[in-house]
């Protein structure tokens, strides 16, 4: 069974699911409001708090998206160009440490989304894991570049193919066998319609393509049922943005959890947690007085002699069952026999009996 650590916490099938709160660009460009949103998502259960590292310039082209013509998709309601939003969503390195601190003194992990090379080194000293965005699943060189630092790789598979997939899992695991893979959906608009896009049963063929990593859910969508669904269906670590008000400006506010709904989405996992089990069908500790209460016995009509022998016609089948009960699926076994005791009638014949 794979397991490994993610700071202090254990990341396997068999352990709680391990919750990643995104806070990407909702920082505003404000190292104090970073802070607080590391508090604020650690009170409402996060295990984790997740940014992202890059420059603009090393993560879009500024001609490019100009050369679009017309913004796409979320991009379509930033009031700035693409290049502007990036560079205001950028991270001050010198934030990096801070962060980590502030990160441990509110007693979960730090780690980050890098969008280069350089800031891969960079968070090297700092994160206990690194994540790839879904954006940067076919720059296999980079990857393979995150795989060699021998820390748990988190993979979002947004707007890929099972080949691209394919191809990237296979680039991490020649040097990297700690993966977590996420199904992920990267429409970021808010939209109720993109929950028919999330395709969480894409978690049942990666169960099968890859048996060896660790399923996860990258999601942005409101609530929590695409997160519930995901965990029935076997995803054990789960990254959602977080804000502290939805009704902030800026790219990713919109979507995001916030500290009531985050609480919210934890608490109902934790409950599903519970309610999944181990999968071995039994009767369970809770249930073992209704086993007795609702089965029935073997019980006779008329009061029977001792050495009497059993007549089908003298035989009832009611509740209660008690533990020592002659099983009623094996009633046909015992008619013609001697009874070794004297039973009256609506008692019940036990196993001892025959």
């Amino acid at each position: 069974m794979l397991k490994f650590k993610i700071g202090k916490k254990i990341i396997s099938n068999n352990h709680p699911t391990y919750f990643i709160a995104d806070i990407a660009a909702n920082h505003d460009g404000d190292l104090k409001k970073a802070k607080k949103l590391i508090y604020l998502c650690a009170e409402a259960g996060a295990d984790a708090a997740k940014f992202q590292h890059f420059s603009a310039g090393t993560i879009v082209s500024d001609y490019g998206f100009k050369s679009l013509k017309e913004k796409k998709s979320h991009q379509k309601t930033w009031k700035k160009s693409v290049f502007e939003v990036y560079k205001d969503a950028s991270i001050n390195l010198s934030w990096t440490l801070e962060l980590k601190k502030t990160c441990k003194k509110a007693g979960i992990d730090f780690f980050s989304s890098p969008y280069s090379f350089e800031m891969v080194d960079h968070l090297e000293p700092y994160v206990p894991a690194y994540k790839i965005g879904s954006g940067d699943i076919t720059w296999l060189s980079i990857i393979k570049h995150i795989a060699k630092k021998n820390r748990p790789v988190i993979l979002a598979s947004g707007a890929s193919n099972l080949i691209e997939v394919k191809n990237a899992i296979k680039t991490i695991q020649k040097y990297n066998k700690k993966i977590v893979l996420m199904q992920c959906n990267t429409n970021y608009t808010a939209s109720v319609e993109n929950l028919k896009f999330i395709n969480l049963r894409v978690l049942e063929k990666y169960k099968e393509y890859f048996p060896n990593v660790i399923l996860g859910l990258s999601d942005h969508t409101h609530g929590h049922s695409t997160v519930l669904g995901s965990v029935a269906l076997g995803a054990r670590v789960i990254e959602k943005h977080f804000t502290d008000n939805n009704n902030r400006i800026g790219p990713d506010h919109k979507f995001s959890m916030n500290p009531k709904t985050w609480r919210e989405m934890v608490d109902a996992t934790r409950e599903l947690e519970h309610a999944i089990g181990d999968g071995n069908k039994k009767v369970e500790k809770n249930e073992k007085d209704s086993q007795i209460v609702q089965r029935r016995s073997i019980r006779l009509i008329k009061n029977l002699e001792k050495n009497q022998r059993i007549n089908k016609n003298n035989l009832i089948f009611l509740r209660p069952c008690p533990i020592d009960s002659y099983p009623i699926y094996k009633y046909k076994n015992i008619i013609g026999k001697k009874i070794k005791r004297n039973i009256k009638s609506g008692d019940y014949i036990k196993k001892s009996d025959i």
